[in-house]
């Protein structure tokens, strides 16, 4: 509509130019205009396709040499949690690949897991790419987009996707109640903020997050890894929508006196899937392509506040029996990515007040942690979609404060918002931060543990799910059920500490390291409460696995963490400076 619309406007303002000019001119003048708008109209509506491959015979990639397809990171996730390298995971045979651009079709992605190629084609080049032997079929054996919606619909479209009910001012401060909830406080205490885990989180657009003032301390210890656009294909995500945005600064902002995220201290990946002006399959697609990319760079979570049900083709939509776990293309991508190692942790959705009531993919996914949203005062917000699974799982998983959360918006204020989207940026910051603190836990062992840490875990709810978890109940968790003398000894917890602590600038800090042996040459580092490194030098141990040194002159009063690190691993130790 609004293509053709536009057609006619431009045809009637040449009308009137037209009649000042001799008629040959007009006739080619008019041929050549016609000729431009109907190939534009035409482009944008040339439809994208997920074409499904047989097999990957023949490919030049082999499980046994990962390296060529899975960075350092990736290959040491799965080994960390004894995952094995599969076929599933080896890219697409590059061969097919070549003979379906050959049709003349665009190749824009290629998908490891679904051993699948995302194309542009017209009706001429998708018949030639159904004819070729290794072609499978076509994922829901339809289009993924047609067409974009109005540009004008865009922010109600947002609204209903993304769940962003209204914002209202707060008083500054107020991100305590939020994070104390979940045990937040305590956690940050203890010297956990997430520092050395990396999350991805792939959402709408991250508008001016890279001058949002909150994660100013983010982007000037270089913690934000990579930026891109699986919508525009490009690495610019910061001039887009300011959902993913609300969502980065609750789970990762800094700014004392204003809001503290959980995870302050991790590292990002900002990846758009979203195209907030349309609600078609083609961003399941994205989203797919984008946890395969964060799952090859070797991310540890994978944070989305996206959810999908119904779309701007009614013959797309979803319906609750789809809900089951394994319908959803989307849901299919939050499992593979869970089944490498990465926790995965959704939003609920935002229909508990609509006639659809009930989740949203991919939070049936089996394997992912799909959080509800509660009040200030831990009851259920009457938006939070409720479960369970069409299959009968408990879903959602968790609850979080998702009314009135604090957030720092596109223009740096801080305010609050409503929505499950900003419920689950807060339990993923809980995870990242409690799987820091216990890093020889599976992904799928942290997600046990914060199942069983809500304080509804005996009786679970569809509206609550296992309820809110804590960090201190996560932690009396772990410790019960994945106990450390399970683990191989040179990964367990010691018993080290300083002392005097508190001490005072000047003072000789004697540090034991307990049964861990750090290498005779390691390096300190003192680190503040904003997770930024302000000290750090070579250290000799002695031969009682000791350290002594003087509190450096640079240092102010207030909470540090000293980390010890060799190549091998590193101890963390919280130091009061008066």
């Amino acid at each position: 509509m609004k293509i053709m619309h536009s057609l006619q406007l431009t045809v009637y303002s040449w009308q009137l130019a037209f009649n000042r000019l001799p008629f040959a001119v007009c006739r080619l003048s008019l041929l050549i205009l016609l000729t431009l708008l109907v190939s534009t109209a035409h482009a944008q509506r040339v439809p994208r396709y997920l074409v499904l491959l047989k097999d990957k015979t023949g490919t030049p990639f082999s499980i046994d040499k990962p390296e060529a397809f899975l960075s350092k990171k990736a290959i040491e996730r799965r080994q960390r949690q004894n995952i094995k390298i599969t076929t599933r995971d080896l890219p697409v045979n590059p061969t097919y690949v070549n003979q379906i651009r050959q049709t003349g079709a665009t190749v824009w992605y290629t998908s490891r897991w679904l051993n699948a190629v995302l194309v542009q084609a017209n009706a001429t080049q998708l018949t030639a790419i159904r004819a070729l032997s290794f072609v499978a079929g076509l994922e829901f054996n339809r289009p993924l987009s047609n067409f974009r919606v109005s540009a004008e619909n865009a922010d109600q479209s947002t609204q209903q996707k993304l769940g962003t009910e209204g914002t209202e001012a707060f008083n500054y401060g107020t991100s305590l109640n939020q994070n104390q909830m979940l045990g937040v406080d305590k956690m940050h205490d203890a010297g956990y903020n997430g520092r050395g885990l990396s999350i991805a989180i792939l959402d709408a657009g991250f508008r001016n997050s890279n001058t949002n003032r909150a994660l100013t301390s983010l982007f000037s210890d270089n913690r934000l890894l990579t930026t891109y656009d699986f919508v525009q294909k490009n690495t610019d995500v910061f001039e887009d929508d300011t959902h993913g945005n609300n969502v980065f600064s609750i789970m990762a902002s800094f700014q004392e006196g204003g809001i503290i995220g959980p995870a302050y201290g991790a590292s990002y990946m900002l990846l758009r899937t979203e195209d907030a002006a349309t609600e078609t399959r083609l961003e399941e697609a994205n989203w797919l392509v984008a946890a395969e990319f964060a799952d090859s760079s070797g991310v540890d979570i994978i944070q989305s506040s996206l959810g999908y049900t119904t779309f701007d083709t009614p013959a797309d939509n979803y319906t609750y029996a789809n809900m089951n776990g394994r319908t959803a293309l989307i849901t299919r991508a939050a499992d593979w990515a869970a089944a490498v190692g990465i926790v995965v942790v959704v939003s609920a959705g935002n229909d508990g007040a609509s006639s659809w009531r009930y989740i949203a993919a991919p939070a049936d996914a089996d394997s992912v942690l799909a959080v509800a949203a509660v009040n200030s005062t831990r009851g259920i917000a009457t938006f939070s979609s409720i479960g369970p699974s069409a299959d009968g799982r408990v879903k959602p998983d968790v609850s979080a404060q998702g009314v009135a959360t604090v957030l720092a918006n596109s223009s740096g204020t801080v305010t609050t918002g409503n929505g499950t989207s900003y419920a689950a940026p807060l339990i993923a910051g809980l995870v990242a931060a409690f799987w820091q603190a216990h890093p020889y836990l599976t992904a799928m062992q942290v997600i046990d543990c914060i199942r069983k840490a809500g304080d509804r875990y005996a009786n679970p709810t569809v509206q609550f799910g296992y309820g809110i978890p804590t960090f201190e109940r996560a932690v009396e968790v772990a410790r019960r059920d994945y106990p450390v003398t399970a683990i191989a000894s040179w990964q367990r917890d010691v018993e080290a500490y300083a002392s005097p602590n508190p001490a005072g600038i000047g003072t000789t800090l004697k540090v034991s390291l307990g049964t861990k042996i750090f290498d005779n040459e390691s390096n300190i580092q003192f680190i503040d409460a904003a997770g930024r490194s302000v000290f750090e030098q070579a250290v000799q141990i002695g031969s009682q696995n000791q350290l002594e040194l003087a509190l450096p002159q640079q240092l102010k009063s207030g909470t540090y963490f000293l980390r010890l690190s060799d190549k091998r691993q590193q101890q963390v130790l919280k130091i009061i400076v008066q």
